[in-house]
């Protein structure tokens, strides 16, 4: 089960989220989403929920379960 949930379709492909995660548990995926963006996805084996993705996205990507 992930322990963050992320809204595909938000993401601007800013990079704040990956600059600043301390586990280097997200990158972008080579998707594109509907804004024509390649949003980020996160390696849930490296994420620790630390919630600084949630603090740093400027769009609301992110959601803390």
């Amino acid at each position: 089960m992930s322990k963050v949930k992320i809204n595909a379709n938000r993401c601007k492909e800013c990079g704040l989220c990956v600059v600043n995660c301390p586990k280097k548990a997200i990158k972008f995926s080579e998707e594109i989403n509907n804004s024509g963006y390649k949003p980020v996805e996160i390696n849930d084996e490296l994420c620790i929920a630390c919630g600084i993705c949630y603090v740093t996205c400027p769009d609301g990507v992110y959601e803390i379960a």
